[in-house]
């Protein structure tokens, strides 16, 4: 550990299981984490453990995969989609949402609370995706300089979370953000075009643009 920081170098961790556990889940350690490539992940009843994990899902605008079906979806006039409207809708309908093979939600009131804050903060956005005014699908995450460290999806329609990430990827495209951290890897995030890199190649793309500024504010409008 350094003297500026409570976690070791991401890079000497363990690829697979956690790299440090404990310490208050507060707003600015959270956001001192993420700018090292570090993000927490536990259950109510652990203490909160901090992940690097390697390989590294990330989805590089530029290589997001539009099927036809999806294409035809985001055609469809019924969705209305925005940036930052309701924060607290989209985290608490993700803690909501059941995740396969596990038992109830990582995202905790105390995970709440914190990204929140960090929303507060400007530093963590939603897009949320509507349909007559009812919320149906979105995501969130946390937005170092020009990477953005995705968080987790929830759907109550048919590709309401796939329209959101669709949103997402276009405003980050032009906005000259380098890439999504998914964090760990799926067959549902390769199907749409993501996929496994080296822990170093992320921390290294990582500390070359976590103090870019965007081009354009992805988040306004």
């Amino acid at each position: 550990m350094s003297k500026s920081s409570p976690f070791p170098d991401p890079r000497q961790a363990p690829g697979d299981e956690p790299m440090a556990w404990g310490h208050e889940l507060t707003p600015e350690l959270v956001w001192a984490a993420y700018r090292r490539g570090i993000f927490p992940w536990y259950n109510e009843d652990t203490p909160v453990l901090w992940w690097s994990p390697d390989p590294r899902c990330v989805l590089y605008p530029a290589e997001f995969k539009v099927s036809p079906s999806l294409r035809k979806t985001l055609r469809h006039s019924r969705w209305s989609v925005s940036c930052d409207t309701d924060f607290a809708g989209v985290i608490r309908a993700c803690a909501a949402s059941p995740r396969p093979g596990q038992d109830g939600t990582w995202i905790t009131d105390e995970i709440i609370a914190a990204y929140t804050a960090l929303h507060r903060a400007g530093r963590a956005h939603s897009v949320e995706v509507c349909v007559d005014g009812e919320l149906v699908g979105g995501l969130y995450g946390v937005a170092v300089g020009r990477v953005f460290c995705g968080e987790s999806m929830f759907f109550r329609r048919p590709d309401a979370s796939k329209v959101a990430l669709a949103h997402l990827v276009n405003r980050l495209g032009a906005a000259g953000f380098a890439l999504i951290d998914c964090q760990q890897v799926t067959p549902h995030l390769l199907s749409l075009g993501a996929r496994a890199i080296s822990r170093d190649e992320f921390l290294d793309t990582l500390e070359a643009h976590r103090d870019l500024t965007p081009a354009v504010d992805p988040w306004a409008g």
